[in-house]
């Protein structure tokens, strides 16, 4: 029998830039990146340190800020948005510093939804599925992590924590990039944690029952952990290390084949510490302090040219990052496709 074999090779270029920087004109640590596509095209929220959330509708190329009154001094590590229309912005901070605000209306009006005075209450990232239905992480509170839920946009609740494992003492999660936190599928939930340890916690159920996983990933000391997961059918990817020690290479990146059962550190790690990690056309790219990688695995990571980024978010094959002192950058795909056939 003959047949033809077509695969596709897939080649991380080193030729050309892989970064376009943005001017935003803030001056503001930022950590929350949002994109959506609209009709009319690419908009992009960013949001960070000193109250600032800033709205683009003609992809970067001028900002609007946008004010939310009593909330001048708080540190915006996230924002979602789907329509553009409705945007979700959570603060962390401890206690009532942490907060989870709404707009309707692209920015005009805001409604604070959420905050909490328990001691332990730390928001450290938030995500959706669609416009109504959100998830936030809160560090434990009472010796387990706290997940927030709404399902109408509106209304947030706790979910329930008989069946959430507790935490390890001086365990927590990260609220550097907004990505400790995952939505998978149609009802998975992941989280991953450091500092004691370094974690994943899954639901398949909406939050209803959760399991634990160990993994490699560089842990013991506060600065030490996950501070990002992200997961590609059936491959889910972790990147983290020491903030403390932006250059160290040990330990900052893992992967696993078994939807997060099972972990092994990649073979060929970043060259340092990595706050956020996502998926793109040709596999995942991870930012950093010092830099990012490209993967088409999870396992080996190839060094690309990259400014210090916090966080990376890709929608449609497009991508942007944003970083300390008002810093946006856009992707530019430089990966090389090639395609080759064999008869056997």
């Amino acid at each position: 029998m003959r047949w033809l074999s077509i695969c596709a090779l897939v080649v991380f270029s080193a030729a050309g830039s892989w970064w376009s920087v943005i001017p935003t004109g803030v001056d503001s640590n930022l950590r929350g990146v949002a994109a959506v596509v609209h009709r009319s095209g690419t908009i992009l929220w960013a949001t960070g340190s000193k109250g600032t959330i800033l709205r683009s509708t003609d992809v970067g190329q001028t900002w609007i800020p946008i004010h939310i009154d009593g909330a001048e001094s708080l540190d915006f590590r996230g924002v979602q948005t789907f329509d553009g229309q409705a945007v979700y912005v959570v603060s962390s901070g401890e206690g009532e510093k942490s907060r989870i605000y709404k707009s309707s209306n692209a920015g005009k009006t805001w409604k604070l939804q959420y905050t909490d005075k328990r001691k332990g209450f730390f928001l450290d990232a938030l995500v959706c599925s669609d416009s109504a239905r959100c998830w936030a992480l809160s560090d434990p509170v009472d010796g387990k992590f706290l997940l927030l839920a709404t399902s109408d946009g509106e209304h947030w609740r706790e979910l329930p924590r008989e069946h959430m494992p507790s935490a390890l003492p001086q365990e927590g999660a990260f609220a550097a990039s907004n990505s400790s936190l995952l939505f998978f599928g149609k009802g998975e939930i992941y989280f991953a944690t450091g500092g004691a340890a370094a974690r994943v916690f899954h639901s398949s159920d909406l939050g209803q029952t959760w399991t634990v996983s160990e993994t490699p990933i560089l842990s013991g000391k506060a600065s030490q952990g996950i501070f990002s997961i992200v997961r590609a059918a059936d491959t889910v990817v972790v990147a983290g290390g020491d903030y403390a020690q932006p250059d160290g290479k040990e330990k900052v990146a893992a992967y696993s084949i078994d939807e997060g059962k099972t972990w092994k550190l990649a073979e060929v790690q970043p060259r340092g510490y990595r706050s956020s990690v996502d998926t793109f056309d040709a596999g995942f790219v991870t930012v950093g302090t010092n830099g990012a990688e490209t993967s088409r695995d999870g396992i080996h990571w190839t060094p690309i040219d990259g400014p210090n980024l916090n966080a990376v978010t890709f929608i449609s094959g497009k991508g942007w990052g944003v970083g300390p002192k008002g810093l946006v950058a856009q992707f530019v795909d430089q990966t090389e496709y090639s395609t080759q056939g064999d008869t056997q």
